[in-house]
């Protein structure tokens, strides 16, 4: 009985985290969690611990920020949530041998580790394993430190894994976005979630904050006002227009009053010239 409670209290724990979004400490820490399971099952050595730790660090790390929108329902967020799964699982078919991948894929709290039930999402290894601070083996080498450096973008799409360990990979198929299977795996995942129409297109970018949406998608990308009643170019001149005629009047009420200051002296000169000659005839 007690048995039982504990491991009802361990998945009310780590869903009730998993709802939030994870800090950078708590997926270091359900990172090490799963790989350390993984290298107790598939016997993992030194090299391969510290590969598979970063490998399901990106994978953990890039969906941390989907999952809300997983719950929500928006079928393109259950897409790029296996497009992530697949990433993660083409990578570690470069560091697992072809023997220990296939253990891998028959254990689905490895090979698809996260799931939604009663409205959270959690992931799969707790209930095999319950207690969350039971680990078989130390930290790698590089639990604080590393960030997501070898991810597979920063590598020009290629993984960076293939060819480093020397065994043969396996070949078989592994893809669940691409297998026909694609939908039962949801199922089985997040059977529970309830998908919206018309959701297989990311929201408009100022939707939300964080939703990975690019701007402009499902906008026209003509401006406004074309084939309207005024175009942008007519505007501008509309708007010019007016500033040539107040620079115009300006002028002329400039000249306007510099020719009647210039008449104004004129006359006063010529008023003082006939003053000059009245007084030269009275002398």
């Amino acid at each position: 009985m007690k048995r039982i409670l504990f491991i009802l209290f361990a998945a009310i724990m780590s869903t009730t985290v998993c709802h939030a979004a994870m800090s950078n400490s708590r997926v270091r820490k359900e990172t090490r969690f799963l790989t350390d399971k993984m290298a107790y099952e598939l016997n993992l050595n030194t090299a391969q611990y510290n590969d598979v730790y970063e490998i399901n660090y990106d994978f953990i790390s890039g969906v941390r920020y989907l999952m809300d929108d997983v719950l929500r329902g928006e079928e393109w967020a259950l897409n790029r949530y296996y497009d992530y799964l697949d990433v993660r699982n083409d990578d570690l078919r470069w560091v697992l041998s072809s023997r220990q991948y296939s253990r891998f894929m028959q254990a689905a709290y490895f090979f698809r580790p996260i799931y939604v039930s009663g409205g959270r999402w959690s992931f799969r290894i707790y209930v095999t394993y319950s207690n969350p601070n039971h680990f078989y083996y130390p930290r790698p080498h590089h639990y604080r430190t590393y960030c997501g450096g070898h991810y597979r973008t920063h590598h020009h799409n290629v993984s960076y894994y293939r060819g480093r360990h020397n065994h043969p990979a396996y070949n078989g198929p592994f893809r669940i976005r691409d297998n026909k299977s694609y939908h039962t795996s949801r199922r089985a995942d997040f059977g529970s979630v309830n998908i919206r129409p018309n959701s297989n297109m990311r929201p408009d970018s100022g939707a939300r904050p964080n939703s990975g949406a690019r701007p402009g998608v499902g906008k026209s990308d003509r401006r406004p006002g074309v084939n309207g009643s005024t175009r942008r170019s007519d505007t501008k001149k509309e708007v010019s227009k007016p500033k040539r005629e107040r620079s115009s009047q300006k002028e002329s009420v400039r000249r306007s009053s510099s020719s009647s200051s210039s008449t104004r002296s004129t006359r006063a000169s010529s008023r003082s010239s006939d003053k000059d000659n009245g007084a030269m005839r009275r002398n």
